[in-house]
């Protein structure tokens, strides 16, 4: 079973991730902002992460990068989840230290499939 944070502003995506997650038997940690996913990052040091974008305080490019800078939390993978669908968006967020990109609305195979290409086992 992994440990996987979920930083979302929207309690609605929030849940729904949340529900893909534990459906797969794994723990659902989360976070409503980036500067939050973040801190959380740092003291759970989670098995990935699930990250949004547009979100206040911190965007998730800002915390994306914030995190994988980090030697304390550089390890973790991280999948932005976002309605960003842009071909610029993707690339910048992969360089921000994104491993993988899947765009809202979610359709659950697709982050199933992606989830299960980061996770151990």
């Amino acid at each position: 079973m992994a440990r996987i944070l979920i930083v979302d502003d929207s309690p609605s995506q929030l849940l729904g991730i949340k529900r893909i997650v534990e459906k797969l038997g794994h723990e659902a940690l989360s976070a409503e902002d980036g500067a939050a996913g973040v801190e959380v990052a740092k003291l759970e040091k989670p098995d990935l992460i699930l990250m949004d974008v547009v979100m206040p305080n911190l965007n998730g490019f800002q915390a994306t990068r914030t995190i994988s800078k980090n030697p304390e939390t550089a390890h973790i993978p991280i999948i932005l989840v976002t309605t960003k669908d842009q071909e610029t968006d993707k690339v910048w967020g992969m360089r921000q230290g994104a491993k993988a990109y899947v765009t809202k609305p979610i359709k659950e195979d697709e982050l199933i499939r992606t989830l299960k290409e980061f996770l151990p086992g």
